[in-house]
């Protein structure tokens, strides 16, 4: 069985609320895809971390604080996940990446957030999928690939099929500002971890489940896919 390491953006999962249809569709595809791989989860914050992030900034101007925020809200977004895969999930939210990797023994999915202040889950993301040895890390957001510029901004933003670890990394290097919810579509330090260990990484919209599925099964899809 493969091992894959999926990084959801709270974005998909809690858009202001929690989206409930997405959430059972996801479950439902996850279920199923059980039987084939080892999947392993790791869930960002959406609004609420960076409604909270933000608030924390005007108070205290105190970035540990506004990450500790965050982090509590990417844990949040991981018991969605954990309530609607009922027993085909790991029951808790591992706090650690040693905790997960004992987790995914039982055979069940297992779902965590972050970890600790001053990384995203990005790189909680890519330093699971080192630990364990992934095939495949599979980031969904709520952008069908990467691009040279944000497409949402921007209708002529070239849009990359494939990228070498190399021109990863120095795309996330021209767009990385360390501040929980301002970076590039995957951090600078995710993108150097993946970089190190080589670890064949798939960016699809996590709302295309039928990209979602093909990535996971290592199958061509519209995003892009990034290898030496």
């Amino acid at each position: 069985m493969s091992k894959i390491v999926l990084s959801i953006g709270g974005s998909l999962l809690n858009p202001g609320k929690p989206d409930l249809p997405y959430i059972r569709q996801t479950c439902s595809l996850l279920e199923k895809l059980k039987k084939l791989h080892t999947i392993a989860i790791v869930t960002g914050g959406g609004s609420s971390a960076r409604t909270y992030a933000n608030a924390i900034r005007s108070l205290s101007n105190n970035e540990f604080i506004a990450d500790e925020a965050g982090i509590s809200s990417t844990k949040q977004n991981s018991y969605l996940l954990i309530a609607c895969l009922k027993d085909s999930a790991y029951p808790k939210v591992p706090d650690t990446f040693e905790d997960a990797a004992h987790a995914l023994l039982t055979g069940k999915i297992v779902v965590m957030g972050g970890t600790i202040p001053g990384i995203t889950t990005d790189a909680d993301a890519s330093l699971l999928a080192e630990k364990i040895n992934a095939d495949r890390v599979i980031n969904l957001s709520n952008v069908d690939a990467i691009y040279d510029s944000d497409p949402r901004k921007n209708k002529n933003a070239k849009k990359f099929p494939r990228l070498s670890f190399s021109e990863l990394v120095e795309l996330a290097t021209s767009n990385d500002q360390r501040k929980a919810g301002t970076h590039f579509i995957f951090d600078l330090l995710g993108c150097k971890i993946i970089a190190r260990s080589k670890i064949e990484t798939h960016f699809v919209n996590g709302k295309n489940l039928t990209d979602v599925e093909n990535a996971i099964n290592g199958k061509k899809h519209n995003g892009t896919i990034v290898c030496d």
